[in-house]
């Protein structure tokens, strides 16, 4: 028999919508034991949670996440807010037995980010970081293949997440739209923003990091407060360029920046092996380009794969082949991915154990961005 599964959210911005229109619609494609409700929404601002919840369909409303957590009919919190926030809320929902979903980073410094995921464990809580890249089927197949030694030894693993939208020193910092832009309330810049998910996906694919060097750079170095109107320090980084080195011989090189222009989420990645190669591109998420080292002659080539036949990771359950899906079905196949675990009791990655150990390397990043030295990570 399907049970019912009550979602709390917390928060009514960009990933709370993405989040929202996952847990409405799994259930439409997947059947995993579990049927999630949307039962109730938790914002500030009392006029825009309710057109929020209006909008998705949440059955009730509290201006306050505690409440919220507080409520007997309520099964999973999904945290969508602030990294600050973070902490706080996860702890609390696992000290009330509530399953724990939160955005990504997991924390703004791993120090932040372990008793979190002391609490879900202690508790015993189910709980996921939303790290949604891994489920784009393309960048599924490609941990597949690299699992499956199809590129054999791996050389090289590189990525990119390029964007423009700070580039302008009259964006304020702080706010409801450019909290990112926020050292308190982010933690980092693009470190822990964008690189976050090339490092996630790295390490899914490739293995720990052993040790890295970066620079990172602050090109505005003060920007107006969007709250107060004062002008005070940027304390986020704009840039980050790393050179890593993986626990199994392999070399890394990242990159992430807002000051690229043209580029919006040019979110793109690389890896190179003993026999052959693959790559991936955000702006065309379900083709994955394919070197086999192994094909002779004249054939011998890059070739690309449309992701999209029902042999392929979770396209099975979508549309006939050649049809293409988009950005908004990696969260539902995480949702299905989170549902099938408490059905068999194998948890979904990335756990808050899991994303504890992006946030050491995107420590490890921010603090050979200011020694300028290598940092060894420890395993």
């Amino acid at each position: 028999m399907t049970k019912t599964l009550n979602v709390g959210m917390v928060g009514y911005g960009f990933m709370a919508r993405a989040h929202s229109n996952a847990w409405a619609n799994v259930s439409h494609f997947f059947e995993t034991g579990y049927r999630p409700v949307l039962k109730a929404a938790a914002g500030r601002n009392v006029s825009k949670v309710r057109r929020f919840a209006q909008m998705f369909g949440y059955e009730s409303v509290e201006t306050d996440w505690r409440a919220l957590i507080a409520r007997a009919d309520i099964d999973a919190i999904d945290i969508c807010v602030p990294n600050d926030l973070h902490a706080e809320i996860a702890i609390a929902a696992a000290e009330a037995g509530k399953m724990v979903l939160c955005e990504k980073p997991l924390a703004r410094t791993e120090a932040e980010g372990l008793p979190m995921v002391e609490a879900v464990e202690k508790a015993g809580v189910p709980n996921m970081v939303w790290y949604n890249y891994r489920r784009i089927p393309a960048v599924t197949l490609a941990k597949q293949l690299v699992a499956d030694g199809k590129l054999g030894r791996i050389y090289h693993y590189r990525a990119q997440f390029l964007q423009d939208w700070t580039i302008s020193p009259d964006v304020p910092q702080g706010g409801a739209g450019t909290w990112r832009l926020d050292v308190e309330a982010a933690g980092s810049g693009v470190t822990g923003d964008l690189l976050a998910h090339c490092l996630d996906t790295a390490l899914w694919i490739n293995g720990g990091i052993s040790s890295l060097t970066a620079m990172t750079e602050t090109f505005v170095k003060e920007r107006k407060d969007a709250l107060t109107g004062a002008v005070k320090p940027v304390g986020i980084d704009d840039a980050a360029a790393v050179l890593a080195r993986f626990q199994n011989g392999s070399l890394g090189t990242f990159e992430s920046t807002r000051y690229a222009r043209g580029h919006k989420a040019a979110y793109t990645l690389e890896i190179n092996g003993e026999k052959g190669s693959l790559a991936w591109n955000l702006h065309d998420l379900n083709r994955l380009a394919w070197f086999d080292h192994g094909v002779e002659g004249t054939l011998r080539g890059w070739s690309s794969v449309l992701v999209t036949d029902g042999d392929h990771p979770y396209l099975g359950k979508w549309w006939v082949p050649g049809l293409i899906i988009g950005y908004e079905h990696s969260f539902i196949h995480q949702v299905a991915d989170f549902l099938e675990g408490l059905s068999t009791g194998e948890p979904a990655a990335p756990t808050f154990r899991d994303a504890l150990a992006t946030a050491r390397v995107c420590d490890a990043i921010l603090a050979s961005g200011r020694s300028g030295q290598w940092v060894e990570i420890a395993s």
